[in-house]
């Protein structure tokens, strides 16, 4: 049975309200952090699995490099990014976001750093918005998301170049070469120096040299 369109009450105009609400808080709390790496990947990765502990050790490295960390505040990666800056005594961020079968922020977050959100959007707009560069680790759909969502912002030259730094060889080659061969070779959807928006390490040290090579000449600052 088809209904009137037009006779659907909806609480848009309201809603805008709330995402709002949102972003004043976001803006509000994330301004105060200072220089900061967003760390991607799985919720699923359990602590006994190697890209657990291989993130826990980036982050480490990077607070003892002078960054904060930020994550999506949850488990498994987001939970060993959390678990490495504590660790390195930084400043650790969990960007919390409200599911109806998950999740809560972990036990490694800030207290003063534990932000909620209703919004995806809201929340990506602070994963790019007050950091200086990705660190991706094996992930699922969100993280591939966000993966992309990043590239094509420095792509789009809607945000300036930042490191975005793909951690594990094994997990993300088959993608790389995938966008190389199909993406750019075959059907030239991307430019060639499109390629040199991400880099493919497979170590932490990697992963922090990157990093530290691409600010000795750039200025660490918010994006847009």
């Amino acid at each position: 049975m088809k209904k009137d369109w037009n006779a659907i009450k909806t609480n848009d105009s309201w809603a805008i309200f709330k995402i709002m609400s949102e972003f004043v808080e976001g803006y509000d709390r994330m301004a105060r952090i200072g220089p900061c790496i967003s760390i991607f990947g799985s919720a699923r990765t359990k602590p006994d699995n190697k890209y657990y502990q291989l993130a826990e050790e980036v982050a480490l490295k990077l607070t003892k490099a002078g960054y904060g960390i930020i994550t999506g505040g949850g488990p498994g990666i987001m939970e060993a990014g959390n678990k490495g800056a504590q660790a390195g005594k930084g400043t650790s961020v969990g960007l919390n976001i409200n599911l109806p079968f998950e999740q809560s922020h972990n036990q490694y977050i800030d207290l003063d750093n534990i932000l909620d959100f209703r919004y995806f959007f809201v929340r990506k707009v602070m994963f790019v918005k007050y950091a200086q560069g990705f660190v991706i680790l094996p992930g699922g759909m969100g993280t591939i998301d966000e993966l992309f969502e990043a590239l094509t912002l420095i792509q789009t030259k809607k945000i300036r170049k930042m490191p975005v730094v793909l951690v594990g060889i094994d997990y993300w080659s088959g993608l790389i070469d995938w966008i190389k061969s199909e993406m750019l070779e075959k059907e030239h959807n991307v430019s060639p120096e499109d390629m040199d928006l991400m880099k493919l390490v497979d170590t932490a040290d990697e992963a922090v040299k990157h990093i530290e090579d691409f600010y000795k000449s750039h200025d660490l600052r918010p994006n847009f």
